[in-house]
């Protein structure tokens, strides 16, 4: 008896189902431990280049212990220590005569990590915290939730970080000269009042740690263009 085959013709719309529902099932494994509820759940709409519909849910903010490597990560390297004026003409010496190091290779002190790379680097480690949705398959997980009452009275401060760039596969745009646009994340911060509001993102403005509030942040946010509206 001869059975036919047809691996390899699944139509293309089982196909997307079947992908969106590995994603959903890698996401909620991927739940905080004892996450039964959000304390937060925002929608919002994309209004700039990163255009699209989103549902926000946190289900809990980090905490100072998970928040401090990736603050610490944007703090400028220390200058390595001055060298010793013995050491220096010692070193000085070697060099003329070809027999220290700095004659056979110029070995010097290693380069310092870029802060982006060391950023990026501690929100893949950090646990999730949370989810935003895209378009019911599309998800990001949450890596950083912080808030704190804003400036504004009755306004919430609120920044998250995604463990993936926001509309990676949105069509390509050229984004603003030193945004961090080409990052592997996507912080975004927003201001919010009894459900409702606006978001900025670092698609469009460079990333910044803002000493006071001890938190990541989107540097100059005030003149920073609007990318999210923020709704019930």
């Amino acid at each position: 008896m001869i059975v036919s085959s047809h691996v390899g013709r699944v139509p293309r719309a089982v196909r997307k189902v079947a992908s969106g529902l590995a994603v959903l099932l890698g996401l909620a494994l991927a739940l905080p431990a004892g996450a039964a509820e959000a304390v937060l759940t925002l929608r919002a709409v994309g209004v700039g280049p990163a255009e699209l519909p989103l549902t926000i849910e946190v289900f809990r903010w980090s905490s100072d212990a998970e928040r401090s490597p990736l603050i610490a990560a944007l703090a400028p390297a220390p200058a390595p220590p001055a060298a010793p004026a013995a050491a220096n003409e010692a070193g000085g010496r070697a060099g003329r005569g070809g027999g220290g190091r700095g004659g056979r290779g110029g070995r010097g002190a290693a380069a310092p990590v870029d802060p982006m790379a060391r950023l990026t680097s501690a929100i893949k480690a950090a646990p999730t915290v949370g989810f935003v949705w895209g378009d019911g398959v599309t998800g990001y997980s949450i890596k950083y939730a912080w808030r704190a009452p804003s400036a504004d009275a009755g306004t919430e401060r609120i920044v998250l970080v995604t463990d993936r760039r926001l509309g990676a596969h949105a069509p390509a745009w050229t984004p603003p000269s030193g945004s961090a646009a080409d990052a592997e994340f996507t912080v975004i911060e927003m201001r919010v009042a009894n459900g409702t509001g606006e978001g900025k993102t670092s698609l469009a403005t460079k990333i910044a740690v803002d000493a006071a509030a001890q938190t990541l942040a989107l540097e100059g946010y005030p003149a920073a263009p609007v990318q999210l509206k923020v709704t019930r």
